[in-house]
């Protein structure tokens, strides 16, 4: 069921956490570079969730390792830009590298022929 799925409580979580942080970007970027990072999290979620309820597991999440890759060039240009700080990067890096890692275990276990 998709409420006991740990990746999406780890990937809700982070959301939770970007759009305050978001919210504090230099307005000139708060409806660029903010907007594309809140919205490659929310399409991360949206493969999650589709994964989930799919038969073609992995199509979906392959969609969402590439989302999460964006993500994460994302924040890390945020970071450069000093949009947020060094500690805000480490954390939402954290959490990306989890989910990522998340994510890999179920990729790898689709791979095996499981219908995980």
């Amino acid at each position: 069921m998709i409420n006991n799925l740990a990746i999406l409580e780890k990937t809700y979580e982070l959301i939770l956490w970007l759009y305050p942080t978001v919210n504090k970007f230099p307005k000139s970027q708060r409806f660029v570079l903010g907007q594309r990072i809140e919205n490659a999290a929310l399409e991360f979620l949206e493969k999650i969730i589709m994964a989930n309820q799919s038969r073609a597991k992995t199509v979906y999440l392959k969609k969402a390792s590439v989302q999460l890759d964006v993500l994460r060039i994302l924040i890390r240009l945020s970071k450069d830009m000093h949009f947020i700080s060094i500690r805000q990067y480490e954390f939402a890096a954290q959490k990306i590298n989890e989910i990522g890692k998340m994510l890999g275990g179920w990729i790898k276990f689709c791979g095996t022929g499981q219908d995980g």
